[in-house]
């Protein structure tokens, strides 16, 4: 049987270390441990493909202010995503 090399990138998960969103500064959120870091990444994509469209909306459209703050969600969401994938790739 061939044992796969855990540090590979097919088989590295999220660790979860990871907030966003702070009320009172402490983290409402928190990234999720043990999601795999390509659906994760696939995840943050997604999220910063959308928070893209918003402020193109905002930029564009009057009265677009839940745009904007629609977009500094997902891009806080997205960031967070990246940075715990970040930190499992440089362990």
């Amino acid at each position: 049987m061939i044992k796969k090399n855990p540090s590979e990138p097919s088989e590295l998960k999220t660790i979860g270390f990871t907030p966003f969103i702070y009320c009172s500064n402490q983290p409402l959120f928190h990234v999720s441990r043990g999601v795999p870091i390509a659906d994760a990444l696939a995840q943050a994509s997604d999220l910063l493909f959308l928070a893209k469209t918003l402020t193109v909306d905002a930029a564009y459209g009057k009265g677009t202010d839940c745009h904007a703050w629609a977009a500094h969600y997902l891009t806080a969401m997205s960031k967070a995503v990246i940075d715990d994938v970040v930190k499992v790739l440089k362990r």
